[in-house]
């Protein structure tokens, strides 16, 4: 059989490493809490970001809509130009050939 003062020192060391263990655990929880907190705030700022691109997406492609309607503006502009610089080669061309006639 066991001497007392022996399963006295066993039971002592099996409280102090009881102790331990329930401070070990009380840490585990804790940095669970924090890293629960940290994955959250994460997620927070990944939507965040996430909403910023897609309304920045949706900025660009209002702008290339817009720089394609002037580019439009600016092609029909041009050929107005054009057509009235052909008429002034027909109306030229006709007094030159009038001119020969002469």
């Amino acid at each position: 059989m066991a001497d007392v003062s022996d399963l006295e020192a066993r039971l002592d060391a099996l409280e102090a490493r009881l102790e331990e263990v329930a401070a070990d655990a009380a840490a585990a929880r804790h940095l669970a809490a924090a890293r629960d907190r940290d994955l959250a705030d994460l997620g927070l700022k990944v939507d965040a970001n996430r909403s910023a691109i897609n309304a920045l997406g949706v900025q660009t492609a209002a702008g290339f809509e817009e720089t394609l309607k002037g580019f439009a503006e600016m092609r029909a502009k041009f050929d107005q130009g054009a057509a009235g610089q052909q008429q002034i080669v027909d109306m030229l061309n006709t007094l030159i050939s009038g001119q020969g006639d002469q």
